[in-house]
């Protein structure tokens, strides 16, 4: 397939040859100052979803479909979505740049090395933690508890191996000996705070606050006492600059850092959205997994930060998750069962009534599989009917933009109700609240939970957290993806629940708490059956075998 030359593309979204820095012949970073340049504000679609099933149910598929479908339209709209990580690359999902028609191009480049921005965040991640153990070795330029250090290790890889080790090992001479751990990249402060700086003094800024570890007194110890931030800016410079690529069909997609949906807040850079947002019409963006995760933390976090508000949100079912939450076993999920997926209504039923509580109108995307019935499909569209939400189903991994039609106009009709009275920003908790309430906002609200217990671990963790001056921060929730529970296993719409939080951590560069649920990892390990194995080089160099079902 033959892509559409990089400056041309820019050129069609606004952006000037002098703002498109070429990273290659089929992408490009765009330069911080095309911020400057324009005024124009585009309106803001969030793409969320319901729970998924394991393998996923296409929401980035479906935010290209959209962005696709919407230039169909004759409408300026780009994508501005996340950088895929290759620990999933290599492990259980495989690429992430959508899927069949509806994908980013060049693909194998973006959920590769693409621009090079994990990198540089994984070696600036490295550098605080040579830092952080030089200073616990010389006792300079800070003192520092070598069993109070915070910070620990970065690699943008599924490794299980490396989840516990030891460092310092072979005498005096090599170190001073203690246990840590590494986290994959996307979880790490350094990927939030990228993905959420404005400008290169806001990184530089918010690295330096980032929390490393303690002095003998109990003090903070941060990256600014070990004198790192601008050494982390040096490698981070160029990464701060959103990443141009394009849809299949030639249109604009503005591709940029990729936080961990749970651990870390899961959204695309703030520097990719505000540049959509000034150039395009519609700007079609994305958060990590469900609407419980993803587009909570989008809201509470990321457009609590920017100063940044949806109009609207697009909610990606598919009718094989609706029948996984209505009891259907996985292996069945692509039969016909009608009373299952009536079942899986309510848990839909949920996530609508979170879209609610922030106040934001919603539009069902039905993300069609070859195997989908349409007496099936017309269940799912009288369930939207009653109750007043837009509804439209997609084929755009078959059908492209073609496919999108739809879709682009049941969004635009949400879009076009909500320019005389824009949506205004509708948080679920003020920043004055206590970090338990804080909490028990997210976990009531959105999750449908009675309550929250801590343990003892988290008690003492918030009780540092305070102490540390981090009261006053936003949370991210870190819980599984699969429910709205803490439990795996809960699927539909779980009541009558306690949600238990084990672990909290400060993430005071990113600028937020981290409240660790249930038995989620920040380093996940590879499957039985690694994506890594199905992979082709080909002669030609084309690379196959990336994404899922190639």
């Amino acid at each position: 397939m033959k892509l559409r030359p990089i400056a041309e593309v820019g050129a069609e979204l606004g952006l000037s040859p002098e703002d498109v820095l070429p990273w290659g012949r089929d992408r490009a970073k765009v330069s911080l100052e095309a911020l400057d340049r324009r005024s124009h504000q585009g309106r803001l679609v969030l793409v969320s979803a319901i729970n998924p099933t394991p393998p996923g149910e296409g929401k980035t598929t479906m935010s290209v479909a959209l962005a696709m479908g919407l230039r169909r339209r004759g409408r300026r709209a780009v994508a501005a979505l996340r950088e895929p990580s290759l620990g999933p690359v290599f492990g259980v999902k495989g690429g992430g740049t959508g899927g069949g028609e509806a994908s980013l191009e060049p693909a194998a480049d973006i959920n590769l090395h693409f621009t090079g921005d994990l990198h540089a965040i994984t070696s600036a991640h490295n550098l605080l933690a040579a830092l952080v153990d030089n200073t616990v070795y010389y006792g300079h330029p800070v003192a520092l508890e070598s069993t109070r250090v915070r910070w620990r290790r970065a690699l943008d890889m599924n490794d299980r191996f490396l989840r516990n080790v030891i460092v310092g090992l072979g005498g005096r001479a090599h170190g001073v000996p203690r246990e840590t751990a590494f986290d994959i990249t996307a979880a790490s402060e350094v990927m939030a705070i990228l993905a959420l700086a404005g400008n290169l003094q806001d990184l530089e800024a918010r690295l330096s606050r980032i929390v490393v570890g303690q002095a003998p007194d109990g003090s903070a110890v941060r990256a600014k006492d070990v004198e790192a931030a601008a050494a982390m800016v040096a490698l981070l410079k160029d990464a701060l600059m959103p990443n141009l690529a394009q849809t299949r069909e030639g249109g604009p997609a503005l591709v940029h850092a990729g936080p961990f949906g749970n651990i870390a807040h899961g959204c695309s850079s703030v520097v990719g959205t505000r540049l959509a947002l000034t150039y395009a019409d519609e700007v079609v963006t994305e958060a990590g997994f469900g609407f419980d995760l993803g587009a909570e933390k989008f809201l509470d976090i990321k457009c609590r930060s920017a100063g940044l508000w949806p109009r609207g949100v697009m909610v990606v079912v598919t009718l094989r998750a609706l029948k996984y939450h209505g009891g259907a076993a996985l292996a069945k999920v692509a039969e016909p069962d009608r009373e299952a997926l009536a079942r899986g209504f309510d848990h839909l039923e949920k996530h609508l009534e979170s879209v609610a509580a922030f106040g934001l109108p919603a539009v069902l995307c039905v993300n069609r599989f070859p195997q989908d019935s349409e007496p099936e499909l017309d269940e799912l569209r009288a369930f939207a009917k009653a109750r007043g939400v837009g509804i439209a189903v997609c084929d755009s991994f078959s059908r492209g933009g073609e496919g999108a039609l739809e879709l682009a106009d049941a969004v635009l009709a949400m879009l076009d109700a909500t320019d005389e009275a824009p949506p205004k920003p509708r948080f679920l908790y003020t920043l004055e609240q206590p970090p338990e309430e804080k909490i028990r906002a997210i976990a009531r609200t959105v999750y449908g939970a009675d309550d929250v217990a801590f343990t003892p671990g988290a008690v003492k963790d918030l009780e540092a957290v305070r102490a540390l001056g981090g009261a006053g921060l936003p949370v991210c929730m870190a819980k599984t993806h699969l429910s709205l529970s803490d439990d795996p296993a809960k699927q539909g719409r779980p009541r009558g629940f306690t949600l238990t939080v084990r672990e909290v951590r400060l993430s005071a560069g990113a600028g937020f708490l981290v409240a660790l649920t249930g038995e989620l990892l920040t380093m996940p390990g590879l499957p039985r059956e690694p994506s890594a194995r199905r992979i082709v080089v080909h002669g030609d160099g084309r690379i196959t075998g990336l994404m899922q079902g190639e």
